[in-house]
């Protein structure tokens, strides 16, 4: 049996590393998941202090600024949902999720286009399809209706929270049922 070189096989492990993170979808892929057919809108939102205040008091966790970027889906000028953009860290390094609010305040989907941690603590697709469907309330919490995830605490933690602070951004933003 050969044996690659040690260069050869430094650059295939980057190769698989960036394989990985690759794998991933982008913005626009998620978005499309979401709503196939349907025309986005970028939106950027400059929170007041008091709108950042009820979106972390209705969320309990803590907004990380006051910018917040989101996209509007419409079909034959119909709202069909808005996804928000959230970026937080899991435990020493990023992640940004994509979370698809209907217009009732329901999640429709929650897609991760960036995690910087080790692969192996990336929440798998089946884990992260639980939230859809979820509300902004008490179940939504890893005491609740979220099942944790063994071996990945941190990231269980990071997702839940993340729904939760864009759910409550969608309240603040555009009131449940809007």
């Amino acid at each position: 049996m050969k044996l690659l070189h040690p260069i050869r096989l430094a650059a295939l492990a980057l190769l698989l590393g960036t394989g990985l993170q690759a794998a991933l979808p982008t913005t626009q892929q998620a978005l499309a998941l979401a709503f196939p057919s349907a025309e986005w809108t970028r939106k950027e939102h400059w929170l007041t202090e008091p709108q950042a205040q009820q979106v972390q008091a209705l969320a309990g966790t803590v907004l990380a600024g006051l910018w917040q970027v989101s996209y509007e889906a419409r079909s034959g000028g119909q709202l069909l949902g808005v996804a928000y953009l959230d970026t937080h860290r899991v435990r020493t390094l990023p992640e940004t999720t994509l979370v698809v609010i209907t217009p009732d305040g329901r999640i429709q989907r929650v897609e991760v286009l960036a995690f910087r941690e080790p692969q192996e603590y990336l929440a798998r697709e089946a884990w992260v399809r639980q939230f859809d469907g979820k509300r902004l309330d008490g179940q939504l919490s890893l005491k609740g209706a979220i099942r944790p995830l063994s071996g990945s605490t941190l990231t269980a933690h990071a997702l839940t929270e993340a729904a939760r602070r864009m759910l409550a951004l969608h309240q603040v933003l555009h009131g449940e049922g809007k």
